[in-house]
């Protein structure tokens, strides 16, 4: 039996994944997620605009349709559109769609452990030419863990409650994850060839198309893909790290430049992918930031700056001033920075749902995010957002099997693997020039989103990497219990 599951145990984490998540779509919220039905969308409104504009005047643009934007990163947009075309709108479509998007994420972050924590240090047998000098030739210490590791981190993401909820609602998140870890897979086997040959250049290639459609997600990537550059020097020598990293970037370029020429023709002016960056940036960066966040709410109900109005649509001018009035903020009040650095380095790595608190309903309905809701303060003089209108999805997270339920047993669940990684990132440190990227990747999400503003929902995606140093944790410390058996047992009088 142990031997026919470890033959087909790949095919068994994939069924168990697919069933978690068809018992969460159709068993357990059926209605939830169903908002052809409910008109609630539980993720983004925003893509199901454009995706219906897209399907009804082939123009990408979420305000009158036919009137093309560049407001969000267009890639799930269209993506959304075809699931609808060939499916039909619907949150079964869509969620079976992410379902399937999720089992080719659990197979790369399958492949990716079995890479990083079993492949032997001996730069001649895995890497061959190329290589740095200065690899140990001692075989990994830890090659042993990749045996199990790889299974239990699976199995974390298989059954991390964040993820499944998130990833059955209509947001980006699981085309991301699934694209973000195509591309790390295809780096580890790019920086793996030990020539550079036909098999090499294909990878290369195939890594850049990757990372193009991953800046066409979510513009932040770009901030990552440096540092994966920087892992390929802990390995190779510098000829052979650009001979391999050139072609990844300049294929990307020539990935995204379709869309740059189309922004250009619609605002005649250099718009790179999306006109949400100044948002991202101000949201993050005011002087309501650490109120909000302190009281436990996002910050994407913040007011706009002064003088500026709200709920209006976004342009390159709107957009350049948000980063402007962030930037203001910053060089006007640079005793603040510290504080308001650290208020959102926690809010990224809390073992809480972040955001702590939801806007609830109230009198005043609003019209947009920005600037309609109501702020109050409590009994106890605490920030208290209301103005939610009756029927609004937020609304749902207030109740008690979300807010209660749900970030308890996120607090476990996310909070004891969150410590298990801790203590993996010790015990893998002597295979740090392999391990190293999952260092890298959790450092370039957090920094970004720390430069722009946090929440749970944005670091989730890289949570699985993050789950398997836990699981080369737990197997650690399985290895140390039965060794400390063993010798107990020889040092055992005989009875």
């Amino acid at each position: 039996m142990i031997k026919f599951f470890n033959r087909y145990k790949l095919l068994f984490l994939i069924i168990i994944a697919v069933l978690v998540r068809l018992g969460v779509l159709i068993a357990l919220y059926p209605s939830l997620f169903a908002f052809e039905e409910t008109g609630a969308i539980h993720g983004s409104g925003a893509y199901d605009t454009y995706a219906l504009n897209l399907l009804a005047t082939g123009v990408y643009g979420k305000g009158e349709p036919g009137v093309p934007d560049a407001h969000l990163p267009p890639l799930y947009s269209y993506f959304l559109a075809g699931v609808y075309a060939v499916f039909g709108r619907s949150g079964l479509a869509v969620g079976a769609v992410h379902i399937a998007l999720d089992v080719i994420t659990l197979v790369c972050l399958y492949h990716l452990c079995r890479r990083l924590f079993t492949s032997p240090l001996n730069p001649l047998s895995v890497y061959g030419e190329g290589t740095s000098h200065r690899s140990s030739a001692a075989p990994s210490p830890h090659a042993e863990r990749g045996l199990g590791g790889e299974v239990l981190a699976c199995l974390f993401f298989a059954g991390y409650p964040y993820l499944i909820f998130q990833n059955l609602t209509l947001i980006d998140t699981p085309l991301f994850m699934t694209l973000l870890y195509a591309w790390l897979l295809a780096m580890v086997w790019l920086r793996e060839r030990a020539r550079y040959d036909r098999t090499t250049l294909l990878l290369a290639l195939s890594a850049g198309v990757l990372l193009g459609l991953l800046a066409l997600g979510r513009t932040n990537v770009v901030l990552l893909a440096p540092l994966v550059g920087l892992w390929f020097l802990f390995r190779l020598r510098l000829r052979a790290t650009l001979a391999r990293l050139l072609p990844v970037a300049l294929v990307s370029l020539l990935t995204i430049t379709p869309w740059m020429v189309r922004n250009h023709g619609v605002y005649g002016q250099f718009v790179a992918i999306s006109l949400n960056g100044g948002e991202n940036f101000y949201q993050g960066s005011n002087r309501y930031v650490v109120p909000y966040f302190t009281a436990g709410y996002d910050v994407q109900w913040v007011p706009p700056p002064d003088g500026m109005a709200a709920g209006v649509g976004m342009t390159p001018e709107r957009n350049a001033a948000l980063m402007a009035a962030g930037w203001r903020y910053l060089n006007e009040n640079p005793s603040a920075i510290p504080e308001l650095l650290w208020t959102k380095f926690l809010v990224h790595w809390s073992i809480d749902v972040a955001p702590a608190r939801n806007p609830t309903a109230g009198e005043a309905p609003r019209i947009d995010y920005q600037g309609d809701t109501v702020r109050q303060t409590d009994n106890q003089g605490d920030l208290q957002i209301t103005g939610l209108p009756p029927g609004d999805p937020v609304d749902v997270y207030s109740e008690s099997l979300f807010n209660v339920v749900g970030r308890l047993l996120h607090r476990v669940y996310y909070g004891g693997l969150f410590v298990l990684a801790l203590v993996g990132c010790i015990v893998t440190r002597r295979q740090w020039r392999m391990v190293s990227l999952i260092w890298l990747v959790q450092f370039g999400m957090m920094f970004s989103y720390v430069l722009f503003h946090p929440a749970t929902r944005y670091r989730a995606p890289t949570d699985p990497l993050l789950f398997a140093l836990s699981a080369c944790a737990l197997v650690w410390l399985w290895a140390w219990w039965r060794r400390r058996n063993h010798q107990h047992m020889i040092q055992s009088p005989q009875t």
